[in-house]
């Protein structure tokens, strides 16, 4: 790689590390001020900031490669993400973030679950933060998946360098910064995203002469990829379950602990309708813009002959055949960026549970502020390091990483975050129940040696879809059959109720 891409991609790795310098003094305070920054976000970087965790390298990777291999029938997910994201921001962001303050000062999800429903059992806590620990590990080895490639096709070092290297960045400001630096570093990598995702498709665009050449040469393609209806992988219609499993990764939005903790660290419930706004905007343009580099990026290997082996890669070797080296460095920082924003979230959740919901809760419960926030930094080291170590299988799709965690925690979380936050009848007993079936149901159909029709559960219909109404249906019918009588839980709720109605 020319050396001005070099200087560039410095300049990134610079800036990130200076952020994490300058919130370290806000994190190193309190357990608060270093997991959720002091409810203190404002709505731009609240907005960026779960935007850019949410659209991890599979963004710049994933989504692209989709398009290159299956044309515009992979847009499904694209829509059933807007859709549910939108839903998240109007359904959760402004309940839960006054739910959480009022729940005993809640500052993580599984915090929320046992304050919502009273637990003195811990049970929901311990079983919450298992699932949290088990999928948030699996879905950040995927981010370091996507390093480890854009390491080795860019700059031709090895793969598990590659891991090493991007881990390493991550762990050390999120280490020094807490929330307050992942959610600063989040908002900045989520403009160079924005840009980048706008710059690379209409470049390719200009390379074949116009938009119309460019379709012409898509639709001059064996396999028509220009059809929402039809799978150009497989040259066969996408069936209506196909279509559905598609559309439901949107339903994954209300359980992403990653994402939602931001609507519990905007600084007030009045914010949320601007961050709704610029989120959703973001995430339109930028959706269509990775989309459009699939679709543009097939049509220029196609017309100049050219060999792509690996589909993800896609946005690399645009970044790095039509641009201006500095450009072209600047574009590889989009997908660390990408890389790097999801990283650093999931690292912050998971060291918050297993701080606050394991350390403190069952070995250390009159820990002080310091020992729990050094507990904190221990343990984004730790899960850096086992998500490294599963990282190593080099042939680990990144979009099946994703899509198998996003399922774990839609279907797990999901209903109980959603149905917690709306009917005050709901129970502690449900709320176990549904969580245990919800992420059990997403496993065993992973897993389970059965097909349909010659295809294995989860290629038929996407895990999210039983799972997630595995978990709604036992939530219902045991607290129907049990019944909420807590007059407590039943008065802090009453009392959100009059909190958003005046907001």
């Amino acid at each position: 790689m020319e050396p001005l891409a070099f200087v560039s991609l410095g300049l990134y790795f610079v800036v990130m590390l200076g952020i994490g310098l300058y919130s370290f003094k806000q994190s190193s305070t309190d357990v608060e001020g270093y997991m959720l920054g002091g409810r203190n976000l404002s709505p731009k970087v609240t907005a960026l900031s779960a935007g850019a965790s949410d659209m991890s390298g599979w963004m710049l990777m994933g989504l692209p490669g989709a398009m290159y291999v299956s044309g515009l029938s992979s847009a499904w997910i694209a829509v059933g993400l807007v859709i549910g994201a939108y839903l998240n921001y109007l359904w959760v962001a402004p309940r839960l973030r006054v739910y959480t303050e009022y729940a005993k000062n809640a500052i993580t999800i599984p915090d929320y679950f046992e304050n919502r429903f009273n637990d003195t059992s811990k049970s929901l806590r311990l079983i919450s933060s298992i699932v949290i620990v088990i999928f948030f590990t699996l879905y950040t080895s995927s981010g370091v998946v996507a390093g480890g490639k854009l390491f080795e096709s860019s700059f031709g070092l090895d793969y598990e360098l590659g891991l090493y290297i991007t881990a390493g960045v991550v762990v050390a400001y999120t280490i020094l910064g807490g929330f307050a630096a992942v959610s600063i570093t989040d908002f900045v990598q989520g403009c160079i995203m924005f840009v980048s995702l706008v710059l690379v498709p209409v470049v390719v665009v200009f390379e074949l002469g116009g938009i119309t050449e460019a379709v012409s040469q898509l639709e001059s393609l064996p396999a028509n990829y220009m059809a929402a209806f039809h799978d150009a992988s497989t040259g066969k219609a996408v069936s209506l379950i196909g279509i559905i499993s598609l559309l439901s990764w949107g339903l994954g939005y209300f359980g992403q602990p990653h994402i939602i903790v931001r609507f519990m660290a905007i600084r007030s419930v009045k914010d949320v309708k601007v961050a709704r706004r610029i989120g959703i905007s973001w995430m339109v343009v930028s959706i269509i813009g990775a989309l459009a580099t699939g679709l543009m990026g097939l049509a220029y290997v196609t017309a100049n002959n050219g060999t792509l082996a690996d589909p993800e890669t896609v946005f690399i070797y645009l970044s790095q055949l039509l641009f201006n080296p500095l450009i072209g460095g600047f574009l590889l920082g989009a997908i660390l960026a990408a890389i790097m924003s999801t990283i650093s979230s999931q690292l912050l959740v998971t060291s918050s549970s297993l701080t606050g919901d394991f350390y403190q809760t069952f070995f250390r419960r009159h820990a002080s502020q310091k020992e729990l926030i050094i507990a904190g930094r221990a343990s984004v080291a730790l899960v850096a390091m086992v998500s490294v170590y599963l990282a190593y299988d080099r042939d680990s799709s990144i979009l099946t990483l994703v899509s198998n965690a996003w399922a774990g925690f839609g279907a797990a979380f999901g209903p109980i975050i959603l149905i917690s936050l709306f009917w005050k009848g709901m129970t502690r007993l449900s709320a176990i129940l549904g969580m245990l079936l919800g992420a059990i149901t997403v496993l065993l159909w992973i897993y389970l040696p059965v097909t349909i029709y010659g295809q294995s559960l989860s290629s038929w219909m996407y895990e999210i879809v039983p799972g997630f109404l595995v978990c709604s249906v036992t939530i219902i019918l045991v607290s129907l059959l049990q019944k909420q009588t807590d007059t407590e839980l039943l008065a802090t709720f009453d009392e959100v109720e009059k909190v958003l109605q005046q907001a």
